[in-house]
């Protein structure tokens, strides 16, 4: 072998032992990196900004279930980074979706806040290994929502029950007529009472399609500027009639030309059924008094009657659906259980809430608070109180007709 020969496979031997030098550290380089990346407890790179921008809790943990990035809404639950994640279910759930290598979704209850303060919320929680050091934890808050579909179901339930009671007597209402067909006296009390169940059942589809609008979406461009006199007015007017017979007073009383933004036929309404309730529990010769004020920039529409008062263990219901505080004057009126609901959606409606003052044996006030239009003057001029008789409705409290 010559000179130039062996100078070849030299330079072949080397280069042979420099690739496979080169890839060994090439190799050991991926390795060191692997181990590096399996042992880091890094967040990976924009997470921090998409935790930044979730709404709802979020946190990245490490083995030892270690806070290590949070998104601002995990602040309330007691996630922040450096703190350890916080409930045996949530400590669970992370362990499984590492051990599962797949993400793990469970439905349960978790503790909103601190100390005396704490809330228990129901919220779904989502486990998913994003490194092989780090879970991520995503906690949606969905209290609000199943309260909204319990109050629907209660409210499909609640109006099933009440339509079978009319529907129901207006059926053995025919089959009786048809049955007195020979006898002219009983076939007029059967009408009569049919008359008297056919309109309970239209009150009661009117009354939920009321309620129905009042809890739909609201544009807020469709409010127009409201005289408070006019809706007052006119809903003494819409119950003088029926009521006069009962011998009950309506005095009008408070500022006179307030004015809010709003709907004028749902407040006409809502103040409808403040007055319908009080006639309705007014003894003959009482005087149910209706009063306006204005203080603060407040507007408050408030009934008062002299009935006999709701008793305090009933006063926090008195605004449900259906809720009757008395159901044999209830049978009697005709009443839906829907007039006080609707009151308080129509306040709400208008940025507003309902109150309630009322003491056995010494009567009860609903006030009606309203913001008032921002051009309304502080204070409107005082008109005397003027008297007008009303007649009893038939509509019972907490159901408003």
């Amino acid at each position: 072998m010559d000179s130039t020969q062996a100078a070849l496979l030299g330079l072949v031997v080397g280069g042979s032992i420099g690739a496979i030098v080169v890839l060994l550290v090439v190799l050991a380089l991926r390795v060191r990196a692997r181990l590096l990346v399996d042992a880091s407890t890094e967040v990976p790179d924009g997470a921090q900004a998409v935790l930044r921008g979730l709404d709802d809790a979020a946190v990245v943990v490490d083995p030892s279930l270690v806070v290590v990035a949070a998104s601002p809404a995990a602040e309330p639950y007691g996630m922040s980074v450096g703190r350890t994640l916080p409930g045996d279910q949530l400590r669970t759930l992370v362990h499984a979706a590492q051990e599962a290598e797949h993400p793990e979704v469970q439905l349960m209850r978790v503790q909103r806040g601190e100390g005396p303060l704490a809330e228990s919320r129901l919220a779904t929680a989502r486990a998913i290994t994003i490194a092989p050091r780090l879970t991520l934890l995503v906690i949606r808050d969905i209290t609000e929502r199943e309260r909204v579909e319990q109050m629907r179901r209660d409210f499909v339930a609640n109006t099933s029950h009440e339509l079978k009671t009319p529907v129901g007597a207006i059926a053995l209402l025919a089959e009786a007529i048809s049955a007195a067909a020979d006898d002219p006296e009983q076939v007029r009390r059967f009408s009569h009472r049919l008359q008297a169940e056919a309109g309970r059942l239209g009150s009661l589809v009117a009354r939920v399609l009321s309620l129905s609008r009042l809890q739909s979406a609201v544009d807020p461009s469709e409010d127009r500027d409201v005289a408070v006199d006019k809706v007052v007015d006119q809903a003494i007017a819409a119950h003088a009639v029926v009521a006069e017979a009962a011998g009950v007073e309506l005095a009008r009383g408070g500022d006179r030309g307030v004015v809010v933004r709003g709907d004028q036929q749902v407040l006409t309404e809502a103040v409808g059924n403040l007055l319908a309730n009080a006639i309705a529990h007014s003894p003959a010769g009482a005087v149910v008094g209706v009063g306006v004020r204005i203080v603060h920039g407040v507007v408050s529409i408030a009934v008062t009657d002299r009935g006999p008062g709701i008793p305090e263990a009933e006063q926090a219901r008195i605004f449900e659906r259906f809720y009757r505080s008395d159901a044999a004057r209830s049978r009697r009126t005709g009443g839906t259980g829907l007039g006080l609901s609707i009151v308080k959606h129509a306040a709400q409606r208008h940025g507003g809430d309902v109150q309630l003052w009322s003491r056995p044996d010494h009567g009860s006030t609903f006030t009606m608070r309203l913001p008032a239009r921002s051009e309304s003057p502080t204070a409107p001029r005082r008109k005397k109180k003027s008297k007008k008789k009303a007649a009893r409705s038939g509509h019972d409290r907490g159901e408003s007709s």
